[in-house]
């Protein structure tokens, strides 16, 4: 699999073009095209050419039109985790908790964030330029993003050894789309948002990610794989298929 990169625009007629990325990928046995909330992205074989790729996208441009119009329904239907407003006593969406939110005085320029087990503490500076709900949401975006690097590392620790799967790098990524990732040379990627679902969905996300390492495929053999780490694999998959429109909402 490579990383994704901006294609030129499919040709149009009367309409507006359709701007697209490519990826690559070892995988694929075929081109696909995957519509989400924010890209198209059409996914092909190492050996296709791009002149291939973009005839494709062009005829099936009716069906992305389509998809695009029914992904943008069902996002307006998806409830969010998140409260309206961050302010004391707003309900934190957090490993599949709400947590409250505690705003205390702080002494730092920025906000700072203290989680107890049972509540967020905030700590702000009542003379800083800017200590709102938007200040108050970014700084707990970052803690939960340094948590979440913290979780992922110690469940690659319990798992990577078995199998002999060892990732060369473990990087946590804002997405919108995707959950994880597995790179060629078996550098994971981890959506930093699964930190909002239970424990063991993250876990569930990293043993996939990292049964890539021995199989860069979903074949067979690589869901027995997933098994051996994880009997329960399949709850935790439909798990996150019924509630990963929320998650992906985000804070």
């Amino acid at each position: 699999m490579t990383a994704l990169k901006p294609h030129p625009k499919a040709p149009s007629s009367d309409e507006a073009p359709i701007s697209y990325q490519v990826r690559r990928s070892e995988r694929a046995s075929k081109t696909r095209i995957i519509v989400s909330a924010d890209k198209i992205e059409v996914v092909a074989p190492l050996k296709t050419s791009e002149q291939r790729i973009h005839a494709f996208v062009a005829t099936q441009r009716d069906w992305i039109r389509d998809a695009q119009k029914r992904v943008e329904q069902r996002a307006g239907q998806i409830k969010s985790l998140a409260p309206p407003a961050y302010v004391d006593g707003a309900p934190v969406p957090f490993q599949g908790r709400q947590i409250p939110l505690e705003i205390k005085p702080g002494k730092h320029k920025n906000p700072r964030v203290q989680f107890t087990g049972a509540r967020f503490e905030v700590y702000l500076n009542q003379a800083g330029a800017d200590n709102g709900s938007d200040s108050i949401k970014t700084a707990l975006q970052t803690w939960m993003k340094q948590h979440t690097r913290q979780m992922a590392l110690q469940l690659l620790e319990k798992h990577r050894s078995s199998h002999g799967l060892l990732p060369r790098s473990l990087r946590i990524k804002t997405q919108k789309s995707r959950w994880g990732s597995c790179g060629p040379h078996n550098d994971i990627n981890l959506n930093w948002l699964l930190v909002l679902a239970p424990p063991v969905i993250m876990e569930y996300v990293v043993v996939h990610e990292l049964c890539h390492i021995r199989h860069k495929n979903h074949s067979r053999d690589f869901w027995q794989l997933v098994s051996a780490h994880m009997p329960d694999y399949l709850e935790h998959r439909q798990w996150l298929k019924q509630h990963g429109g929320s998650l992906m909402r985000g804070l």
